[in-house]
């Protein structure tokens, strides 16, 4: 089996565009489990908060990703709140070589501002929250297989790094 490219971090630290990215550069399927989730909700993320509560979200994005890892050789985007569930690490472990994407609570802020379909964000502290959520979430995202920064870095200087580390793990992403 060809291991996946799993990327972990906050809202924000590049998961989605990053994955695109090497997607594209590798030919291989990006999935993003947001996009699968609103999928299997028929709704729109802020929408399951809002209406159904984070459990329920929640749960629905543990179903997403069991489906995400059971695939090979893909590029997995998750959420931010996604290594919050044991189960979800260890599936994405299982098939896939996971990164977390690191960056500061500013540059996270500065990435996501604006963008009302982040439903932790609306508030009147959303740096405050950011900063809460790394130090909350930190544990999780560090038991990734490697951690990138992303910060003052492009996606082309992230992708690169990624697939260095990925191939130097002698699981060749052909």
């Amino acid at each position: 089996m060809i291991k996946n490219i799993v990327l972990t971090g906050l809202m924000g630290s590049g998961k989605t565009t990053v994955g695109r990215h090497i997607s594209d550069k590798t030919d291989k399927e990006f999935l993003d489990t947001d996009d699968l989730i609103i999928q299997k909700a028929g709704k729109p993320i802020s929408k399951i908060f809002e209406e159904d509560g984070e459990p329920h979200f929640r749960d629905i994005e543990s179903e997403a990703i069991l489906e995400a890892s059971q695939k090979s050789g893909c590029v997995i985007s998750t959420g931010g709140g996604a290594v919050l569930r044991e189960e979800n690490i260890d599936n994405l472990k299982k098939t896939g070589v996971v990164f977390y994407l690191e960056a500061s609570a500013e540059e996270l802020y500065n990435r996501t501002k604006g963008d009302s379909s982040r439903p932790l964000l609306n508030t009147e502290d959303p740096i405050g929250v950011l900063r809460r959520l790394l130090v909350a979430r930190k544990p999780f995202y560090e038991t990734a297989d490697f951690k990138v920064n992303t910060g003052n870095k492009s996606v082309e200087e992230v992708s690169k790094q990624i697939l260095e580390l990925y191939q130097s793990q002698a699981r060749p992403f052909a």
